[in-house]
């Protein structure tokens, strides 16, 4: 892959890097790794429960390694059984849980100790969308009424623009761009899409206009993308008008993710 585990896992001080530094929280990740873990916290999809164990018996074994202990230990599984929506499930040993099911308990137990900063490792990988979209909530949820520092990692570009304040794409072990979703897209060139449904279906001469920076054309229907809609719209129609063309429709919209991913793979 591009290295995002390999990158969360140095982070987490789970795994030693070949060369280089990096600092986490303020803390050199190798050398000062005791004085991090405390502080953060990892959940991944890869299984480490014992699997005959039930929820809040993996979230009091992973409560007790980090010094919880008595009422404290049992309000904290409490807590977290209810928050991840595991009540339900609290007599099912985790072998028999379902995918959705287990990535909830990886997002319990990486809660134990109310980490600063929490890595999440494609947190709704294998899910059903209706399972992706309570999960991406209970993700939300957290930055939110937590106030808590998220990284995570992601294939999906509408969970990142979605969940992601900051975003940075991984190619190839490098970070070839970051930024928020719409400096990215301003960063890679990437403007508003205008599209047309015209009549007589001819756009001919469009690529020419100032701010056009893309033109597609199918089936009557042509696809700009320009540099501001608000601007060259209103260009566009009335250059339009002037050829006798006629437009039938108009729908507007930002470039996503996706857009930015693909001109990034180029």
């Amino acid at each position: 892959g591009a290295g995002k585990t390999t990158l969360l896992s140095i982070l987490a001080t789970l795994l030693l890097p070949d060369a280089g530094e990096a600092k986490v929280l303020g803390h050199d990740v190798v050398r000062e790794a005791r004085a991090i873990r405390p502080r953060l916290n990892m959940a991944s999809g890869n299984s480490s429960f014992i699997w005959r164990l039930r929820a809040p018996e993996i979230l009091a074994f992973y409560g007790r390694l980090y010094g919880l202990h008595g009422k404290a230990l049992a309000r904290k599984v409490d807590e977290l059984v209810a928050l991840c929506e595991l009540e339900e499930h609290r007599k099912v040993p985790y072998q028999e849980l379902s995918t959705g099911l287990k990535q909830r308990l990886a997002l319990a137990k990486s809660l134990v100790n109310d980490p600063e900063l929490l890595f999440l490792d494609e947190p709704t990988l294998g899910l059903d969308p209706d399972i992706s979209v309570r999960m991406r909530a209970q993700i939300a949820g957290l930055r939110r009424e937590r106030g808590t520092t998220i990284l995570l990692t992601t294939h999906y570009m509408r969970e990142a623009e979605e969940l992601c304040d900051e975003i940075a794409f991984i190619k190839n072990g490098e970070i070839p761009a970051r930024g928020t979703a719409d400096a990215l897209k301003r960063q890679i060139g990437i403007g508003d899409v205008i599209a047309l449904r015209l009549d007589p279906a001819s756009g001919e001469g469009l690529t020419e206009l100032p701010g056009v920076l893309r033109c597609v054309f199918q089936d009557g229907r042509v696809e700009l993308t320009v540099d501001s809609a608000d601007k060259r719209l209103p260009e566009i129609l009335h250059w339009l008008h002037e050829q006798g063309i006629v437009v039938r429709d108009v729908d507007v919209h930002e470039p996503d993710l996706e857009e930015v991913f693909v001109e990034l793979a180029k």
